[in-house]
């Protein structure tokens, strides 16, 4: 059975890491059950809308989002009939796929549509029976995702890759290197990785070259492993080097191409904003201009057991 009480807020300490994850501004959340196209059944997340993307969570506390889903180019929002007492369905139209999505009462899916309607049509849906004060505040995230779109240079007829390309510049201006990047060697990541395991299991930290970088991982599949991968900066890309290379934007894309490879099983790790690191891992500062940079040719960094295709799936 689904909560009927709609759930309160993550607490801040998991806000600061989500909105410093993805650099975008909260308009809405909420439990969802979830059916893309490569589902073969529902999945119960916790979503935030956060700009034209909805970002799936295993659950409340989740500072690491399994999944999301880019919806600038909404085709259409569809109503579906629901056999289920007091619970919402709809689907939304894109125009690769179909995702149908599930609310856990029929308030909290008038409350989805509006807000997706908003940010997708930039205008407040009239046909969405609402309260006068969730009206108010679908205004309110209307004004605050135009003044986004603006300052973005965004368009509302913009691609989905222009879209990407933007948002990936939003990120590295707001914060250049991803959260889990510490200034530490290999040895120090494996030890950092393997005293701390409820924190995360995937540090980047600079090569030995100090020009390019390096993923350490932690991976329990029949028993611990570490593995080390090298990231290096091509222009203005990124290439992870695997069996068959995978090129990225940022260091962001990076990350996330880990996360999403491994279903979530491969998780950033953060310290909490509140624990004493004393003298623990450095990080660069948000200005600094040292360190590893792209386009500069690597040195070899001892020899890395490569990724088979993709990070192993437990």
């Amino acid at each position: 059975m689904m909560a009927k009480k709609p759930p309160k807020p993550a607490p801040r300490r998991i806000f600061q890491e989500r909105l410093k994850i993805t650099a975008l501004p909260l308009y809405f959340e909420g439990f969802l059950l979830v059916k893309r196209s490569e589902y073969q059944e529902f999945k119960h997340y916790w979503a935030e809308l956060r700009g034209t993307t909805l970002f799936f969570y295993t659950d409340k506390k989740s500072t690491i989002y399994v999944d999301k889903l880019d919806i600038i180019d909404l085709t259409c929002l569809t109503d579906q009939t629901s056999t289920e007492k007091n619970c919402a369905k709809f689907t939304l139209v894109l125009p690769k796929e179909e995702v149908e999505l599930k609310t856990e009462n029929t308030e909290s899916g008038e409350e989805w549509r509006g807000f997706i309607l908003t940010v997708t049509e930039l205008s407040v849906p009239q046909h969405v029976p609402l309260l006068p004060g969730q009206v108010i505040r679908l205004h309110e995230v209307l004004e605050r995702e135009k003044k986004r779109r603006i300052e973005t240079e965004w368009l509302p007829s913009t691609s989905v890759d222009k879209e990407k390309e933007t948002v990936e510049d939003y990120v590295d201006v707001l914060n250049p290197m991803p959260a889990c990047f510490y200034i530490v060697s290999r040895q120090e990541a494996t030890e950092m990785l393997e005293k701390n395991p409820s924190l995360g299991n995937m540090i980047l930290r600079p090569g030995s070259d100090s020009r390019n970088y390096s993923i350490t991982v932690r991976q329990e599949i029949d028993m611990p492993r570490i593995k080390h991968y090298k990231v290096m900066g091509m222009g203005k890309n990124y290439t992870i080097e695997l069996e068959k290379p995978v090129t990225l934007p940022n260091l962001f894309s990076v990350i996330d191409y880990f996360v999403k490879e491994t279903r979530g099983n491969l998780r950033p790790f953060i310290y909490s904003a509140d624990e004493n690191l004393g003298n623990g891992p450095s990080r660069f500062p948000k200005s600094s201009t040292t360190g590893p940079k792209a386009g500069q040719e690597p040195n070899t960094e001892g020899r890395r057991e490569r990724l088979k295709k993709k990070p192993h799936i437990t």
